[in-house]
């Protein structure tokens, strides 16, 4: 524990990343004893360049924060619970569990359509294992490309193409009408642009194609548009897959167009839209766990883990699991599917709450008998 009065939190630098940091800050923070959030690179943000899955290392993200927790440089690291390993580093442990934001998945496109009104061989992104088999297996047409970032840059990448073809044209456009405002003054009086306006003429008397300067059209433009037309990418997308509480909590939800996945079919990865607030000393774990802990919460996403933990499903393999607590039961939903998405275990049950971490690995040895752990092998092997 720091020997000042603050608390330092170690949290990754990116956007979604530094909110989480700063929604503990917030309520675990006093004027006696104030939060200081410490920016520590992992090795998931180094690598930029890799799907999650082919790191080579499950707990890419994680790692780095709880070292500086177990060095003594931070007193608490803060991380979103999906990213982590089901293992800790020694003397970790999970101080608190908030209370948990939508766990869903969004499909993400300019005008928020369905999944099903996507065009035959719609190219969609995502980074996700889980989610490219999910979508695979609900539409086999689909071309499923992968597509990493912050969640800002992916939605960019799936902006920029139309934006970009957008500004040329005005571009084009506006570079049109100063040849005409020449022509009508006679600043060309040797003809050099009668060969370039050929059938100029036919269009002077036509309305203008857009009613709006190319500079009045940017200043319309919302800041994730604007730096759309700088994005660089590989691909035109036609949608991407984010979950919902990264969107949520980076406040983009209102600025593109999304449609929920069903969680029936496209079962959320383990823990997914929680954050876990990691410690080492007994005093602040003790203080995380008043200020932050959600009880309902920890039930499900420990649920959710021990599934996960017993089929070894880690990052490497499309695995879903999405726990709720109803009164005395907690009901745990499971997928489990090939990286083809063409073939899919799916199970359900209802666990009793007094021992649900003890149930949950029943329940896993029992979708691993019906051939959970051969798709699971399996994936670890592509």
């Amino acid at each position: 524990m720091s020997t000042d009065r603050t608390l330092r939190l170690a949290t990754r630098g990116s956007d979604l990343a530094m909110r989480q940091a700063a929604f503990v800050q917030e309520r675990v923070g006093t004027r006696r004893r104030p939060v200081e959030l410490v920016k520590v690179e992992t090795d998931g943000d180094r690598i930029q360049d890799e799907l999650i899955s082919n790191l080579g290392r499950i707990g890419a993200f994680v790692h780095a924060l709880d070292q500086e927790v177990v060095n003594g440089d931070c007193d608490a690291a803060v991380h979103s619970m999906k990213d982590m390993p089901t293992e800790f580093a020694d003397g970790i442990v999970v101080a608190a569990v908030p209370e948990r934001a939508p766990a869903g998945d969004l499909l993400i496109t300019e005008d928020g359509r369905e999944l099903d009104e996507l065009r035959e061989g719609a190219v969609v992104g995502t980074a996700s294992l889980r989610r490219t088999a999910q979508l695979l297996n609900a539409r086999p047409d689909l071309d499923v490309r992968p597509l990493r970032g912050n969640i800002d840059s992916r939605i960019e990448k799936l902006l920029a193409p139309k934006l970009q073809r957008e500004h040329e044209r005005r571009l084009g456009d506006e570079e049109d009408d100063e040849s005409t405002e020449m022509r009508e003054y006679n600043i060309d009086p040797e003809g050099v642009l009668d060969e370039e306006n050929e059938g100029l003429e036919a269009l002077e008397n036509e309305e203008d194609e857009f009613d709006i300067s190319v500079e009045d059209w940017f200043d319309s433009l919302t800041e994730l548009e604007r730096n759309a037309l700088g994005q660089e990418f590989d691909h035109e997308f036609d949608a991407i897959v984010l979950a919902e509480a990264g969107l949520q909590r980076s406040g983009l939800d209102h600025q593109i167009g999304t449609t929920r996945l069903p969680e029936d079919r496209f079962v959320p990865a383990p823990a997914q839209g929680a954050i876990a607030v990691t410690a080492v000393d007994e005093e602040v774990v003790t203080r995380l766990r008043t200020k932050l802990d959600h009880p309902p919460t920890r039930v499900a996403t420990t649920v959710e883990r021990t599934v996960l933990a017993e089929l070894g499903g880690g990052c490497v393999a499309p695995l879903g699991v999405h726990a709720k607590v109803q009164g005395q039961h907690v009901n745990v939903r499971a997928q489990v599917l090939s990286t083809d998405g063409t073939e899919v275990i799916t199970d359900s049950r209802d666990l009793p709450v007094e021992n649900h971490a003890y149930a949950a690995e029943q329940f896993a040895d029992d979708l691993a008998d019906r051939g959970a752990a051969t798709l699971v092998e399996a994936a670890k092997e592509v």
